[in-house]
């Protein structure tokens, strides 16, 4: 019988049958949604704690801390509670009410402070203090690992190795960064898509960082187009992706459905993959869906 870590990873492609209007060109979207903790990012926070604990990092009574802008937290939140782990998540004051409840509810203390910028030095500023571990999920290479050892290769294997264009927003980047590795590596002909927010827009889950900011494990190289997203193109694409589709997901999917849907509509042909990063459940607080 599984346990609920088991049930991480493998998650279905759905294909856009309606919002695509271009009939030679196949979109689909990989919902994340269906990790037992609601989004892709179960995947990192189980490498990154499970090859810390192997590695001796964390031992019986280390307290961790992360800063998160939601999903890494509510993963974390989760996976810490399986190996009896401390956790505190350090989060913008602005995070959705059911995010912040759901880390709660699995045992997290959780600090929010003005935005993600003071969250990360926070967290980095105690967690080099005794008794704490930083998973540093923006630094921490098991973060894109995660994506090279399961979502690229789920991918190639559900797409039978037709897939020719990956579309992925951009935070840590730990996502599109382990599936470019990978997707690459069996075809390099594959265009791998980031999707950033445009300027002033601000949308969950994509971030255009500071310089200072931008997260390590980032490789410009891996990434041959980047798409701006306004705002109001990712609440639409979102509200359309439910309405339309059935597919009910946050702002961030919207982003990276949307760039999806329009590079669709320029090609002759081909199949594209989009990552649905979470379930929209997460945004019923905020005016998303409203």
């Amino acid at each position: 019988m599984a346990g609920i870590i088991d049930l991480i990873g493998n998650t279905p492609l759905v294909q856009l049958s309606r919002l695509n209007v271009n009939p030679n060109v196949k979109v689909y979207a990989k919902l994340e949604g269906n990790n037992p903790g609601g989004s892709v990012k179960d995947r990192a926070a189980l490498y990154m704690i499970r090859n810390a604990i192997a590695l001796g990092e964390i031992k019986p009574g280390t307290r961790l801390i992360e800063a998160t802008s939601g999903n890494t937290g509510i993963a974390l939140a989760m996976i810490a509670r399986l190996y009896d782990l401390e956790i505190e998540l350090v989060m913008p004051s602005n995070s959705t009410r059911e995010r912040v409840l759901t880390m709660t509810a699995f045992g997290a203390q959780v600090t929010l402070l003005d935005n993600m910028e003071v969250c990360r030095d926070y967290a980095t500023e105690k967690g080099a203090t005794d008794g704490y571990y930083l998973l540093d999920q923006f630094a921490n290479p098991n973060n894109y690992l995660a994506h090279y050892q399961t979502t690229g290769p789920e991918i190639w294997r559900d797409t039978d190795g037709q897939i020719t264009h990956f579309v992925s927003a951009m935070g840590t980047t730990g996502t599109i960064m382990g599936c470019s590795k990978f997707l690459k590596e069996q075809n390099s002909a594959i265009q791998i898509v980031g999707c950033q927010p445009a300027e002033d827009a601000c949308i969950p889950g994509i971030r255009r960082w500071p310089a200072a900011y931008l997260p390590k494990i980032f490789d410009p190289k891996r990434v041959d187009l980047l798409v701006d997203i306004a705002e109001t193109d990712a609440v639409q694409t979102a509200r359309e992706l439910a309405k339309v589709e059935g597919i009910f997901a946050g702002m961030s999917t919207g982003g990276a459905g949307y760039a999806a849907l329009k590079l669709a509509a320029t090609l002759n042909s081909g199949v594209i993959v989009f990552i649905a990063c979470d379930r929209g459940d997460r945004y019923l607080s905020s005016d998303l869906f409203g």
